[in-house]
């Protein structure tokens, strides 16, 4: 074994995953229907890593949704609230919940923008193998070796898998589910071996993030048990996006597991943690030196040179990815209109592959990697880079006095109510879009299409009765890619989708230079929508750290120094909307706890400088205008002192899946803004009634006073119908209204 890799894309090269899906949902397909396309897919990636020449080869790592949840699945861990429910309606009502049901919790996957499904642990919980002998793993194995594929089947690993649960009872410490957890892993691997499975691979990213000594002590037991077993496959234990830490690296050292899968992209510091520890003897190292996380074409000489820098320390060395490929799109020769600048630095998951096996080659076989043509560089761009320099401080007035000026200026009444920005994308905006793309409607057909949809927006929201309105983004494909349009310095793909949850998926744009705005971006669509209503109209903006984390950014300077530039493009155009007569801007930043680093002494310096970007790009306003900012998806109590930093006038947060959790941490970190606490969440089709938003309301104002407090949705409503909206929003009005009226000396 010279190469593998840790994962691969399954959603297709067409979305085939996305469309089966959204047509099972919608009653258009049925199980067996849906259950073929999986097949395919499988099928398509099994064979063609095969003939890419991947010696080893993963399985088990597509999903209809999340591979957690197919965790959760397959050792039995339902909450009770699904059990009445059987097959796809139970897996897909615990994804997406179902009306009378809320869906599991959901949060980002580490430091990626891909979200998993929180698992729901408590004492009643017992693990078991769900369906036996036909279990996933086992089912998708036989599956490919009836192809005539031998693979490795993937699981998500025992600790990882328990330290990313939440506890469904408070002070309950899931890790004390360990041993009934690996009785059932034993029996899947037992299952394995019986089925002719020679390695299986357990995932253990947590072994990148600080780690207490008593998880230590349960990595140890987990995978001195799991070693001991008398039959089964060998086991590769992966750690990745970042530097495993030493104490977890002794004790899989001593283990008896026989490889060790590491990233040494996005953990430079591995090799001197291997150092530290004795290396791995007898073992076998696969050396992540192909980023899976972002597109830039490797250094086949730094690559090699990394692997060479381990020689000594391991018996074997295999050439891999340095985590899943699930995180770039599939294949660059689909994009046909990149800049050929921009093109020749790029490789996405087909040409990693490639890379992988190329450089498996040279390693083991001595085969020589040609140098090929030098890589262009970047764009720089002199006037974007004097400009920052020449900025100081960046912190706004004081606090009471923006409060004071705007409720003047706005009137808004106490538990103000708002949505996050966008509104259903339906058919036909997505069709207008499509057409002015192709040059079938004319700039002037587009435009009057876009200004029908933000009137008819408009006029709906005042009709339920909102009180601050957006004009609902029916112009934006996306909340990054729609501004990496307009931006200097970034390149958008045509087909480079990558999956962000179920059948969710973005097309990450490629930063690749300096950026600069040449002309506004937004202004026109937020003065035609406020032109239509007295009513406040928020402009919408996406924030200079999201602009990053759901971007591939170039990695030839510090991501402070990129953040600085795209927050100078966004300080510009909030200039232009204030000049517009826009008196609420939201900056949205969903993604600011996604960048966090994994372990804690490297999160001071991010949050600096995240936090010195917003304000760079919010701090030159009045004090009438009023900054909102919007995060979701993602646990808060980490953050809660860079969220106050900010300086936003009002955060608007996911609250709603998590159970109105992030009040208490609010409460004891004084956080003195305003604050809109999700009190629905838009993720899942079901209709909240008035009563349960009413009584999210009542949570939340135990810890903020009701003119701090904000009523909205957990996020945008872009992915949700018309009639479920409109039925939703009519009920967070109604709870709004109901519980102003009992407040002591309510406003408005």
């Amino acid at each position: 074994m010279n190469t593998t890799i840790l994962g691969y894309p399954r959603i297709g090269a067409r979305r085939e995953l996305k469309v089966a899906t959204e047509d099972y949902w919608a009653g258009r397909i049925d199980a067996d229907a849906l259950a073929r396309t999986g097949a395919d897919l499988r099928a398509q990636v099994w064979t063609g890593l095969r003939d890419a020449g991947v010696d080893a080869i993963p399985s088990n790592t597509f999903s209809f949704y999340d591979q957690m949840l197919d965790t959760s699945v397959l050792v039995d861990a339902v909450p009770d609230r699904y059990r009445r429910l059987t097959g796809l309606d139970r897996y897909f009502a615990m994804a997406r919940g179902v009306q009378d049901v809320p869906p599991l919790e959901m949060t980002k996957w580490f430091d990626t923008n891909y979200h998993y499904l929180v698992p729901e642990l408590g004492p009643d919980t017992r693990f078991r193998l769900a369906d036996g002998a036909a279990a996933k793993p086992l089912a998708e194995y036989r599956e490919a070796r009836a192809l005539g594929i031998e693979t490795r089947p993937v699981l998500i690993g025992p600790l990882t898998y328990l330290l990313l649960a939440k506890p469904a009872v408070d002070g309950f410490r899931t890790l004390d589910l360990l041993d009934g957890l690996v009785d059932v892993y034993a029996e899947i691997l037992e299952r394995l071996a019986g089925s002719g499975a020679q390695w299986v691979q357990l995932d253990e990213p947590v072994l990148v993030a600080d780690r207490s000594a008593a998880e230590i002590d349960a990595l140890a037991h987990a995978y001195a048990r799991l070693g001991r077993l008398s039959s089964r496959p060998r086991l590769m234990v992966a750690a990745y996006f970042g530097a495993i830490g030493a104490d977890a690296l002794r004790v899989l050292a001593r283990s008896r597991v026989e490889a060790v899968a590491l990233d040494l992209v996005a953990g430079p510091g591995t090799v001197d943690v291997l150092a530290s520890v004795g290396g791995l003897p007898r073992k076998t190292l696969v050396a992540g030196v192909v980023d899976g996380r972002n597109v830039w074409r490797t250094d086949s000489r730094k690559a090699l040179a990394a692997c060479a820098s381990v020689l000594g320390l391991v018996d074997q060395i295999v050439v891999g990815t340095s985590c899943s490929l699930m995180h770039v799109p599939l294949d660059l020769d689909a994009e046909t209109a990149l800049d050929p600048d921009v093109r020749g630095r790029l490789a996405f998951a087909r040409q990693k592959v490639a890379e992988v096996v190329a450089l498996g080659r040279a390693l083991g076989d001595g085969v020589p990697i040609p140098d090929g043509a030098p890589l262009p560089g970047p764009g720089v761009d002199r006037g974007v880079r004097e400009r920052l320099g020449g900025i100081g401080d960046t912190r706004r007035g004081d606090r009471a006095a923006r409060f004071a000026a705007q409720r003047d200026a706005l009137g808004l009444p106490d538990l103000a109510t708002t949505t996050i920005g966008s509104f259903p994308q339906t058919p036909e905006i997505r069709r207008a879009r499509a057409d002015r793309r192709a040059g079938r409607i004319t700039e002037a057909d587009y435009t009057a299409a876009m200004k029908a949809e933000i009137a008819r927006v408009i006029a709906l929201q005042e009709d339920l009765g909102l009180d601050v309105l957006v004009h609902g983004e029916p112009e934006r494909n996306d909340m990054v890619q729609y501004f990496a349009e307009q931006l200097d310095g970034y390149a958008a793909t045509e087909h480079g989708w990558v999956q962000s949850y179920g059948s969710r998926y973005v097309r990450p744009p490629i930063l690749h230079s300096d950026v600069a705005r040449p002309r506004p971006m937004t202004v026109g669509w937020a003065a035609y929508a406020q032109s239509l209503t007295s009513k406040p109209v928020k402009g919408m903006l996406t924030g200079p750290v999201t602009m990053l984390a759901w971007s591939f950014v170039r990695d030839d300077q510090p991501l402070a120094d990129t953040a600085r530039q795209v927050a100078l493009a966004l300080r510009d155009e909030i200039a232009d909307l204030e000049t517009a007569g826009i008196r609420v801007i939201q900056v949205d930043e969903p993604a600011l706890r996604e960048l966090l680093p994994l372990r804690d002494e490297d999160r001071p310096a991010y949050l600096d400088w995240a936090v010195g970007a917003f304000r760079l790009a919010t701090s030159g306003v009045k004090d009438t205008t009023q900054i909102h900012t919007h995060m979701c998806y993602s646990e808060f109590g980490e953050i809660i002192g860079a969220i106050g930093a900010l300086d936003a006038d009002v955060t608007s947060v996911e609250a709603a899946r998590s159970h109105m959790e992030l009040v208490g941490d609010l409460r004891a970190a004084g956080y003195a803004n305003g604050i809109g606490p999700g009190v629905y969440d838009i993720h899942s089709p079901r209709v909240p009634a008035a009563e349960e938003m009413e009584d999210n309301l009542r949570r939340a104002l135990r810890a903020v006073e009701p003119g701090r407090l904000w009523v909205n949705p957990d996020c945008g409503l872009k992915t949700r119908a018309y009639p479920e909206t409109e039925a939703s929003l009519r009920n967070l009005v109604t709870a709004a209204h109901r519980v102003r009226a009992g407040l002591p000396g309510k406003r408005g």
